[in-house]
């Protein structure tokens, strides 16, 4: 089965900040120059090498060198003392330490990664702990095969790197260049390259070429980054790389595979690659690692495979233009959920189904026809994403997919025929386009994943899209969240987050029954100390009387895009979800209600069918422009409050007629949110004199709200 590739439905969001179009009227030209679109937080960009060999059975630890390089990757002072930005990793058994100077000092940049024997081997996410907090991830593979780091040039065939069967080379592409690697075959050997780029976040579009010692070409592959190649006689050849319009450098890294293979062997599984999205709702809970079935590809293409339901079959759109087709049959009044996973497990296809129910047989005993009674197609997105990468008119996550799910009906007892096509197989073969087909009695359930908050951005902008969940002291971010629902799973969905740390929490505004939509938001104390957490977000909900609860994956971009018209940007499944506080700097303003008692988490109270006062503060440090903020309400129930002007300087209660929004007895959960323009100051925490502004940010303002509404009083019968 091959490893999921990168999405193709692709743009970006940021970590808890809304960009608002300005009017020109607010800012002045000068102001614009300078204008940010969120407060600066680090990124992770590169690792040199791009991963490491984990030790082999009955050996300790593995050790590599790591050189980084990213965006705002500076240590903080603690104590008066200075502290080198930190090294972690999504799973506890990597971990890295400095490497010292020879006056015992960190080298910048430069650490010794260690790989404990349990670690296991796949991708796993890297971040850097800075001054500002946690940055944004990027991925480190851990492999099995013995690896090398190329760094000299190796441009022309006099420079080829030798290459040997079943060594992973890291290495950079060639701006402007081929690199030249260096293959000693013989006749009838077999070699197959694989080079993973897009699959570890890297820029690189990769075209190889394998070609003899002289460099003339003599087969090339421009698709996949995968060479099939047997050689015609014994001699010396040799790979080419490049990308596919010449671009080079840190950001087009790769590693490249070669493996020794028999004739007539399958091809061997890809290097370990990132999930897309869309990945995210499959496989349904309980469904075995395999299917129970197989395709059985008959003499006669054309010819159905008789199976009963329910079932769990894997099969291949193979060859080109395949069609399959299984009978099976079924009785008036039954309902059977069909689901299809070929794209969400890594297959470049778009599968489509149509069932049909064969008529009775005809006067002269001939078999009746067919006709169809149902067709499945894609899966909707759950929140229509952006349909492009300049202006957002929704989020540009894509939590859809091309796969299919949905309800059959029996009409009537008989004779079906379900046949499954790739829409885009019409002339590819391709033996890795496979199918996993799912019929199934109905097991209501549902599957979440979450992102930051999609924000309007202009000029093509999209540097704002990679930043991390590093939130500054009286900052709040906030996450969107979607949710797929599965064989007719109607009920609410509530949104809760453990292990956060100290110092943060978090709301989770409930996904209503039959909505696909929900909010969580993460709000830091004024002060709180630096630390970081890895963070479990899930959903609960209730089917047939049964509590289920189902985690939530966070999605992110893997590169900031400055330029909307000149890169597209891809996102990912995240490792894990960390979450770190207590930065360098706080958050130029703060919303919040102070709450029952002067204490801004604990819940308003207030009865039924009453008035609710929402008493408000605004904590300014630093300069906002306008008098006023446009403030909306979000939140089951409360989202029917109309906007409303939020004066800055001098706030007032907000009032809510729970009678007019008929909201009933219980706990509820809604927030507040706006985007400020302000002078962003890069202040030190607990700096007596903030140093002068040096930007212009719009940020995030938003404060979650608890209410507790208690039943009115009954009036006594006389």
């Amino acid at each position: 089965m091959p490893h999921p590739q990168p999405g193709r439905r692709i743009d970006c969001r940021s970590l808890g900040i809304w960009v608002l179009a300005l009017s020109m009227a607010a800012v002045s030209v000068a102001d614009l120059r300078a204008q940010s679109v969120c407060l600066p937080l680090p990124r992770l960009l590169t690792l040199v090498p791009a991963g490491a060999q984990k030790p082999g059975d009955g050996q300790g630890a593995t050790t590599v060198e790591v050189t980084v390089s990213g965006e705002l990757l500076d240590g903080w002072e603690a104590g008066g003392e200075a502290v080198a930005p930190q090294l972690i990793f999504s799973h506890p058994g990597i971990t890295a330490t400095p490497i010292l100077s020879g006056e015992g000092k960190p080298e910048k940049d430069r650490f010794l990664v260690t790989i404990a024997a349990d670690v296991p081997p796949g991708l796993h996410d890297a971040r850097m702990m800075t001054a500002l907090g946690v940055s944004s991830p990027r991925v480190f593979t851990i492999g099995t095969n013995p690896e090398t780091l190329r760094t000299a040039a190796n441009t022309t065939p006099a420079q080829a790197f030798p290459l040997a069967p079943g060594m992973v080379c890291n290495a950079q592409a060639t701006a402007q260049a081929a690199d030249h690697y260096r293959l000693e075959l013989q006749k009838g050997q077999r070699v197959v390259i694989d080079c993973a780029a897009r699959g570890i976040e890297s820029k690189l579009r990769p075209v190889l070429i394998l070609a003899d010692a002289t460099g003339a070409d003599l087969v090339a592959e421009r698709r996949g980054g995968l060479l099939d190649f047997t050689a015609p006689a014994t001699a010396t050849y040799l790979v080419k790389l490049h990308d596919l319009s010449f671009q080079g450098g840190p950001e087009c890294f790769y590693r490249l595979l070669t493996h020794d293979l028999p004739v007539g062997a399958p091809l061997p599984e890809r290097q370990a690659a990132v999930a897309p999205v869309l990945t995210f709702s499959w496989p349904p809970p309980g469904l075995p690692a395999t299917p129970i079935t197989e395709e059985i590809e008959g003499a006669d293409p054309k010819a159905a495979q008789q199976v009963t339901l329910p079932l769990d079959l894997g099969g291949r759109f193979f060859p080109a233009a395949d069609v399959d087709s299984f009978e099976f049959e079924a009785t008036a009044g039954e309902v059977w959920w069909i689901e299809v996973a070929s794209e969400r497990i890594g297959a470049p296809t778009n599968p489509a189904i149509v069932v049909e129910r064969r008529l009775p047989a005809g006067p002269d005993g001939t078999p009746g026809a067919f006709e169809d009674v149902a067709e499945l197609a894609d899966i909707p997105p759950p929140i229509k994403p952006s349909t492009n990468h300049y202006a957002y008119d929704g989020p540009p996550y894509e939590a859809g997919s091309a796969d299919c799910l949905g309800r059959l009906e029996i009409k009537e007892t008989g004779t079906h025929r379900l046949q499954i096509r790739d829409l885009f197989g019409g002339t590819r073969d391709e033996p890795q386009a496979i199918y996993r087909l799912v019929i199934r009695k109905a097991r209501p359930d549902f599957a979440l994943v979450c992102w930051p908050l999609h924000m309007e951005l202009r000029n093509g902008d999209r540097a704002a899209l990679s930043k991390p969940m590093a939130l500054r002291g009286g900052g709040t971010v906030s996450l969107e969240v979607a949710a797929i629902r599965r064989d007719g799973f109607d009920g609410p969905i509530e949104l809760a987050v453990t292990g956060l740390p100290e110092g943060v929490s978090a709301t989770g505004l409930r996904i209503p029954a039959g909505a696909t939509r929900g909010q969580i938001l993460f709000t830091a104390a004024d002060s709180p100390p630096r630390n970081l957490a890895s963070v479990s977000i899930t959903g609960r909900g209730t089917t047939d009387g049964e509590a289920i609860e189902r985690p939530c994956r966070l999605a992110g971009q893997c590169w900031p895009i400055r330029d909307g018209w000149s890169e597209i940007p891809f996102p990912r499944l995240l490792a894990d979800t960390t979450v770190s506080v207590g930065g360098s700097e706080a958050s130029p303003v703060t919303l919040r209600t102070t709450g029952a008692g002067g204490t801004p988490s604990a819940p308003l109270e207030v009865v039924e069918g009453t008035t609710l006062q929402v008493p408000l503060e605004f904590v300014k440090r630093a300069e906002v422009q306008g008098a006023t903020l446009q403030m909306r309400v979000i939140g089951p129930g409360f989202d029917q409050i109309p906007g409303f002007e939020f004066d800055v300087a001098a706030p007032k209660p907000l009032a809510i007629d729970l009678a007019k929004l008929k909201i009933p007895p219980g706990d509820h959960a809604f927030a507040l949110v706006a985007s400020a323009v302000t002078k962003y100051v890069p202040m030190t925490a607990g700096q007596a004199t903030p140093p002068a502004p040096t930007d212009i940010a719009e940020i995030l303002v938003s404060t979650p709200i608890h209410v507790r509404v208690t039943p009115a009083a009954k009036e006594a019968t006389p």
